[in-house]
């Protein structure tokens, strides 16, 4: 048992024992099964997920679709070992051959289920009345309807013009053998556009969405308004981007946004599971300084209403505050129960499946530096002559060497230490644990993307996440342009 659990009827009034009679009696049998021939824990994962999705193509509906998921995933757990079974189907007979499959793993004497469940009492960081926090599709299309009428009054260059809304609600029930019982209706949507805008026969696009863990009555008149102006605007910013220089330079990266690629280059290499088998370039270097003392890095489940916002991880551990990068030394990982038991630490909260047909793996949530104390303008005029990234597509990297390269979706030339033209098709390089230690200046800027589209794909899983950042300033990056030519820092 935890500290955040309480023995008071830890299945009573819950939404599995209410809709499809899930109960105590039920999951002590399943949990006995997949104990059945050993095993250091096992869980039970339910799920009842409900979707839709609905776009409109220049004013008109064009696509629209739903979805609902429903199943339980058994694990069983031995050292570093996971044995999985799955199934669709709520009946006890199929649940208990799922138990059979996953207790395969093992062929030991029967391990032990706790004597009794406790509930774990959760945090809030998101709506949690299942009567309010999913939005019906008659409610979508006037919403979409205002973004496209917005998007196309803002300029006569707008020719074309995409919205899409989706919204689902996703219900679990996490039952352990040590007895904890953990159980969440966890919201998650977004409003979006994409603007196609030509002028002298030139088309650029781009577009913008907001979102997150939210109720109906975020999407707004306001939200309306800010995500038609920010797709218009940074579309119609292309139709005058240039290409930069190449070579090595200075890059400033703004906030916000740009926090994808701490997510991407760097935050992957501090997941528990690639250090327990050493593939990653953090591996060896927990306690040991990896940047600069003004940089701070943490992973947090509680920032309210984000993507990555969870009560409880799908392992159940409640929802945290991680410290990764601690001014400038690396303090942990980020841990499921496996790479938790692996180094002696508590986990983190950070076990994470796409859903019941996946084991959970170690994941990011909302993964962001805190704000240091430089002002943005400083950096951008420290910067001499180099690119500001505002944010970055298509990125590749490899966790093991820490290598990775991002397509520069809207940024700005800096010259003379001044902002200049926007830029497009350029491409920008470097080594994530480089490009942290490279890392010479933070400015008070901290934002977080607060779209609700973030997703993070790994070994085939896709999960929400969030990310942020404040403006920073690295001392040098290869930046993909069409001539070389060097920068000064």
């Amino acid at each position: 048992m935890t500290e955040d659990a309480t023995a008071l009827a830890p299945f009573s009034g819950g939404y599995f024992l209410k809709e499809f009679g899930i109960d105590e009696a039920l999951c002590r049998k399943l949990l006995t099964k997949a104990l059945s021939r050993g095993g250091d824990f096992a869980d039970l994962y339910f799920e009842h997920s409900l979707s839709d999705w609905v776009g409109l193509e220049d004013g008109r509906v064009d696509r629209s679709y739903g979805s609902v998921a429903l199943g339980v995933g058994i694990r069983t757990v031995k050292d570093e070992q996971v044995g999985y079974g799955f199934t669709q189907d709520l009946s006890e007979a199929a649940m208990l051959t799922a138990a059979a499959t996953a207790a395969s793993l093992v062929n030991q004497a029967p391990s032990p289920v706790a004597a009794g469940f406790s509930a774990l009492r959760n945090g809030i960081h998101y709506p949690v009345d299942t009567g309010r926090i999913f939005i019906p599709l008659r409610s979508k299309l006037p919403v979409l309807r205002k973004v496209h009428e917005l998007c196309t009054s803002l300029s006569p260059l707008v020719t074309n013009v995409s919205a899409s809304f989706v919204s689902s609600v996703k219900h679990i029930l996490v039952v352990t053998s040590d007895g904890v019982v953990a159980e969440d209706s966890a919201p998650l949507g977004n409003l979006g556009a994409l603007v196609v805008v030509e002028r002298d026969g030139r088309k650029e696009r781009s577009g913008w969405n907001l979102g997150g863990r939210r109720e109906a009555s975020y999407y707004s008149d306001a939200t309306v308004d800010t995500i038609a102006r920010v797709s218009v605007d940074r579309a119609l910013k292309l139709l005058d981007a240039v290409q930069p220089p190449a070579g090595q330079f200075p890059v400033v990266l703004g906030p916000g946004l740009s926090g994808v690629l701490l997510h991407e280059a760097i935050g992957h290499g501090m997941e528990g599971d690639f250090n327990r088998k050493g593939t990653s370039t953090y591996s060896s270097s927990l306690g040991r300084k990896v940047a600069e003392p003004f940089v701070t890095i943490v992973d947090d489940a509680t920032v309210p209403m984000l993507s990555g916002s969870i009560h409880v991880d799908d392992e159940g551990t409640p929802g945290q505050r991680t410290v990764l990068v601690e001014r400038g030394i690396l303090k942990g990982f980020l841990h499921d129960r496996i790479s938790a038991r692996h180094y002696g630490v508590p986990a983190t909260g950070n076990g994470r499946r796409q859903d019941f047909m996946h084991a959970p793996i170690p994941r990011m949530r909302n993964t962001f530096m805190l704000a240091g104390a430089a002002r943005p303008g400083d950096l951008v005029k420290a910067a001499g002559n180099g690119i500001y990234v505002e944010d970055v597509a298509n990125g590749e990297v490899r966790i093991g060497e820490g290598d990775f390269s991002f397509y520069v979706s809207q940024g700005r030339l800096i010259e003379n230490g001044r902002l200049g033209a926007a830029i497009k098709d350029v491409n920008i390089m470097g080594n994530g644990p480089k490009m942290l230690s490279d890392i010479i200046g933070v400015a008070d800027d901290l934002q977080m993307y607060e779209g609700g589209s973030g997703r993070c794909g790994k070994d085939g899983q896709a999960v929400p996440v969030s990310f942020g950042l404040p403006t920073c300033l690295v001392r040098s990056l290869t930046v993909g342009g069409v001539q070389a030519k060097r920068g000064n820092s």
